[in-house]
């Protein structure tokens, strides 16, 4: 069995004491509680502070949860809320179309699956939750580069690797891409992450308008496109329920 790492366990130990009890603590309350010297302790506080995870007042120098909590904690709490919003359009969507259907996020330079619907068929299929996916070549990874400008930066800082023939590697072109999805609204994916499969994805906006993921569906060529092209009722399927998370999270029409 492989071992915790020491100084980890202790940094959440720290976490959790100023989560709870008192909003502020100092120093010499932190190591005490913990069973720490002053000195280790101290360290680990002047790491968390640099991460944004602690704060320290400047007054009492007493310590306290840092903002970048926050943010995690909403991130977590934005990624659950769209998936609990899109549970049900998903399942419409999987059944209408006969294909899988996908959920993806914006994470660490990829896109990763939150949410696997199974095509509804007897064939043999694997979860896929939790895996990542390429920005500049998967369907969901297009919606994403096109809408969220953070996307945007990230694709362009990661190599576009040529997975099929059919890749788009070259930034002007890959531009090129993303101006045509932001004008119709969809992105696809036609042999260019993996041969024989084909997507289509449609983003996802919350409350503010603002884009938090996207949705797809994916299967064989021979089913999802007809003489080369997506197949027009699966994007407009896609789209339909892309809107209808959409509202569901607060973001009106579209």
């Amino acid at each position: 069995m492989a071992k915790n790492i020491q100084s980890l366990e202790r940094a959440a130990a720290m976490l959790r004491l100023l989560a709870g009890g008192e909003r502020r603590l100092g120093l010499s309350d932190i190591a005490s509680s913990l069973g720490l010297a002053k000195g280790t302790a101290h360290g680990i506080l002047r790491t968390l502070q640099a991460e944004g995870f602690v704060e320290q007042e400047a007054a009492s120098g007493r310590y306290q949860l840092g903002a970048e909590l926050l943010r995690l904690g909403n991130s977590y709490l934005d990624v659950h809320e769209l998936r609990a919003r899109a549970l049900v359009w998903t399942d419409d969507l999987a059944r209408s179309s006969g294909e899988s259907v996908h959920l993806g996020v914006l994470h660490q330079q990829g896109v990763l699956i939150v949410h696997h619907v199974f095509r509804p068929d007897d064939s043999r299929q694997v979860l896929e939750v939790g895996a990542m996916q390429p920005l500049h070549s998967t369907a969901l990874g297009k919606v994403l580069s096109a809408y969220d400008p953070v996307a945007h930066s990230e694709v362009l800082e990661v190599p576009r690797e040529g997975f099929t023939p059919r890749t788009v590697t070259e930034l002007t072109e890959f531009e090129t891409l993303l101006d045509m999805t932001r004008a119709r609204g969809w992105a696809a994916d036609v042999e260019e992450t993996w041969e024989g499969v084909a997507s289509v994805a449609a983003p996802i906006h919350d409350r503010r308008r603002m884009p938090v993921g996207a949705v797809a569906i994916t299967g064989a060529v021979e089913r999802v496109c007809d003489a080369g092209e997506l197949r027009s009722e699966l994007v407009a399927a896609v789209r339909d329920c892309a809107r209808a998370v959409s509202r569901d999270l607060g973001a009106g029409r579209f």
